[in-house]
Order: structure tokens, then sequence, then C-alpha cells
């Protein structure tokens, strides 16, 4: 189930109380506020050239929000937010969910907070634009909501007029929302997206910087994994590594199963992971989730998975 939390935004005017919620697990991973700037707000889907907009201008707010739960839909994260919007006085001026927006165009012909701090599934995402027209001038907001095996995701893009009074949402309004998940949730999390599809993406695995080793630091991610193995003795899986496209197809490969195997030697010594149940495989770049034609599909696909391979023989 999942549960939501109450956030207060104020907006400039006589009524302007406005709620909008957001699950009470949800940590912000991404605020940016600038005093003056131009958003080009999507009117319609892809027509097959660009993304139709209309230039919008003022103080400008862009959230992301990571929400820990699995198996969301996309519908599930945008309906409550839509009905709180249109409560509030927000004209729907266009809304579509993947094929209908565009698909991939759409996703990259739009402003969007590069992954991994906003994962934008291409076989299921929505977006919507809204506008109000107050005394001072014109207020907007997008919202572009998608999900992975492990989590939910939304941007939030609001333009109101310059020197109104619209903070953006912060610690301070939910200090609740920046709490990092508990060990044993992130742990029911992986666990339950590996029962349920068999992979888990291993969020939070960094590697040093143009090298295969990890980084000297804790891994939440790992420890649940290795709680999983330990549930359930029976199960071997697979660490499966993952690289963008830049590099020859055979180096990609030898990287991305070295990578694997630098994960499997971190949950053994770290961890406690039993070595004879897991194995490392690379795919290269065979198995992309984003397109490799900009850095944000590039930073996406570099990943690394766990893969449920079946019971012990």
């Amino acid at each position: 189930m999942i549960r939501w939390l109450a956030l207060i935004v104020l907006w400039p005017c006589a009524l302007s109380a406005q709620v909008l919620t957001l699950p009470g697990n949800a940590a912000i991973e991404v605020e940016e506020n600038v005093p003056l700037d131009s958003y080009p707000l999507p009117t319609g889907a892809w027509d097959g050239t660009a993304v139709p907009t209309r230039m919008v201008e003022g103080a400008m707010t862009r959230q992301v929000w990571r929400v820990a739960a699995t198996g969301l839909a996309s519908l599930q994260l945008m309906r409550p937010l839509r009905d709180q919007l249109r409560a509030a006085g927000y004209e729907v001026i266009f809304e579509c969910d993947t094929l209908n927006c565009g698909g991939f165009d759409f996703r990259f012909g739009t402003p969007v907070a590069p992954a991994p701090a906003m994962q934008v599934d291409l076989n299921d995402y929505r977006f919507l634009s809204a506008i109000r027209q107050g005394d001072d001038g014109l207020r907007a907001v997008s919202l572009m909501v998608s999900r992975t095996p492990q989590a939910g995701f939304v941007q939030i893009i609001r333009v109101v007029p310059t020197g109104a009074d619209a903070p953006a949402l912060s610690a301070a309004d939910a200090p609740t929302a920046r709490a990092p998940a508990p060990a044993q949730a992130q742990a029911g999390d992986l666990g339950q997206a590996l029962m349920e599809t068999g992979h888990a993406l291993l969020d939070g695995v960094a590697f040093e910087t143009g090298a295969v080793a990890l980084m000297d630091t804790d891994m939440p991610v790992l420890r649940a994994l290795a709680d999983y193995m330990a549930q359930n003795p029976e199960h071997t899986v697979s660490i499966v590594g993952h690289t963008d496209s830049s590099g020859s197809l055979d180096g990609n490969i030898a990287i991305s199963k070295q990578r694997a195997a630098a994960v499997i030697e971190r949950l053994v010594a770290d961890y406690g992971a039993p070595r004879a149940r897991l194995t490392p495989a690379g795919m290269g770049y065979l198995a992309p989730i984003a397109s490799n034609l900009t850095p944000e599909g590039r930073e996406a696909n570099r990943r690394v998975e766990a893969v449920v391979t079946g019971p012990i023989d």
C-alpha cells in the first residue's frame, strides 16, 4: 500500500493554498531553483519533428522525487497529483502516456533531469502540462512520472511570475521526505522485485571513475541482496553488468563482466553472500534501457542488475 504525505505549497493569490500529495516514502533527488528562466511547456505529443510547446517565463523550480515502492504503475503516481492540480484551479492543457506522447522522441524532446536521479521507463511513463491564470500572471506546472521495478519517479517543473511567493518543496515542508529508506525496507523492495520479476536494478552501486573497482562506501542495496539470498537459500543469482555504447563490443563485455565480478567480491567480503550461488556476467551495450545517443541515456545504460537464475540443482 502506498502511504501518501501532504506537502503544502503556497501560491501567491487570495486562495493560494494548494496541497500536492506525494507518497510518505518519497525522497527528493533533485531540487533546482532559478529566479528567472524560460521553459518550453509541452502542449502536444511528438509531431514527427518536435514537441509542440508554449514558452513560459518566470521563477522556475524543478524537483525530482523517488518513491521507494515496488510494483507501482505510472498512473498510480500521476492521478492523485492531477486531481490536486485540478482542485487548485489548474487547467490540464495536455496529458499523454508513453506511445501517445511519442515514446522515445517525446522523452528526449522535453527537459528531463538526467539519470540516475530521474529514471524514465520508455515503456511506461506519463506526462502532464497544466496552467492557471492569476491576477499577476500565468502559472505553469508539468509532471513527468515513471518507474523502475524498485521505485517510482516524479519530476515537477513549476514556473510562476517573477517575485511570486512560491517556494519549492523542501525538507522544511516535509522533513521525513529526505530521510533515506531504512535497510529493511530496501531489502523488502529488492526481494519483492526479484520474486515478482526475477531481476532487479542494483540502485546505488557506484564504481571508481573509469575503473572496474567499486567505491569504498556502504551500499545498502548489496546488503539487501545478501539478505534476500539468505532468506532464499535455494536461489542462484547472476550479477549482470551493462555499459553504454562507447568503445568496442568485446571491450564493453569484458568491462561489464569485470564490474559484475567486483560486485560479487563486495557481496561476499562485506555482506556475507554465498559465492557458490553467485555468477558474474557481462552484456556490454547489448541490452540498453535508454538511447545511447544522449548523455542521459548512456548514463542510464551503465548499470548492474541482479537476475535470479533458478533453484540449486
